[in-house]
């Protein structure tokens, strides 16, 4: 089974101080897919990261990246794996190409190796017409596709991915998710953190939801939202004086608050028992009038809010 994951790690333990950070964390990525990780401000994300990419030592528990064991073999497990954190490691009044050869020459590649290295990823990201502009003249999109490559100089069987799109537009967004699709249909595990769980939604072939310390849910996009169970009804009322009785039509008919979002007209929630006839049929007898009304299922944020809400009730 280890030859088959590029990430095994199990009973991970971590404290600062009297405070823990990881509480027994457990987490299996089998080779060429994409982990998502996902979690609030202090769950253990980064943490959980650092640990996985030898930069803390754990207290307690095994963890391997390419079967190797990131504790007690840590200079080789650095081998298997590129980490490519929030802020872009580059150097500005330097060119894509001189960036990459610099950071091939860290990574102690021979000056012919780095090269060579340089310019295939300059050719796999879409970067070779710029390859010899100061990378201070990139676009945001640009240099995480830079940084991306540098992180995959040593063709890393992993590749880490802390908030890979924070602060790129949707054009940036999109060229990243791009080359994440790449890497991984060319074999390369991905394990990414993100803020944005529509990104999780889209790249990662399974989600590890962790919350103190722990990964406390796992499965596909798809499996978790059905976790949350039945289907949303989104409705667009034709004018923001007809939300009030909206709201109170859709509470009786569903048994939950709607979620309003007056600038867009809107309201949606989970359907109750009586299903989408009791919402229509609330709506009807209010006389509120509907410009849209329609059926989904549940969001990956409303399935993340839903698990680290009853998680946070349960230790309440």
């Amino acid at each position: 089974m280890m030859r088959d994951l590029a990430v095994f790690a199990e009973g991970l333990t971590k404290s600062f101080g009297s405070t823990p950070a990881l509480r027994g964390l457990d987490l299996a990525v089998p080779a060429g897919t994409v982990c998502g990780l996902l979690g609030p401000n202090g769950a253990g994300k980064t943490t959980a990261v650092r640990v996985l990419t030898t930069l803390l030592v754990p207290d307690s528990g095994t963890a391997f990246v390419d079967g190797v064991d990131v504790v007690r073999d840590a200079a080789r497990a650095r081998y298997r794996f590129g980490l490519v954190g929030q802020a872009a490691a580059l150097d500005e009044a330097m060119s894509g190409r001189a960036n990459l050869r610099m950071f091939g020459r860290l990574y102690h590649l021979s000056p012919r190796e780095a090269r060579r290295r340089a310019d295939d990823l300059l050719e796999r990201f879409d970067l070779a017409d710029a390859a010899d502009r100061e990378v201070g003249t990139y676009s945001g999109g640009m240099r995480r596709r830079l940084d991306l490559a540098a992180g995959l100089l040593i063709a890393p069987a992993v590749l880490f991915l802390d908030e890979p799109t924070t602060g790129l537009d949707p054009r940036g967004r999109s060229e990243v998710w791009a080359a994440v699709r790449d890497l991984v249909a060319g074999g390369t595990a991905v394990v990414l953190t993100t803020q944005y769980l529509d990104e999780a939604d889209r790249l990662a072939d399974s989600i590890a939801v962790v919350d103190a310390g722990r990964v406390v849910a796992t499965g596909t996009p798809d499996e978790l939202k059905a976790r949350v169970g039945a289907e949303h009804v989104d409705v667009v009322v034709a004018s923001l004086d007809a939300l009030p009785a909206a709201r109170t039509a859709m509470r009786a008919a569903t048994g939950m608050e709607p979620v309003v979002d007056v600038e867009e007209r809107s309201l949606s929630a989970q359907l109750g028992p009586g299903g989408l006839a009791a919402v229509v049929r609330e709506l009807d007898d209010a006389g509120v009038r509907v410009e849209n009304l329609a059926l989904r299922k549940p969001t990956l944020d409303e399935v993340f809010l839903e698990m680290t809400e009853d998680l946070a009730g349960a230790t309440r």
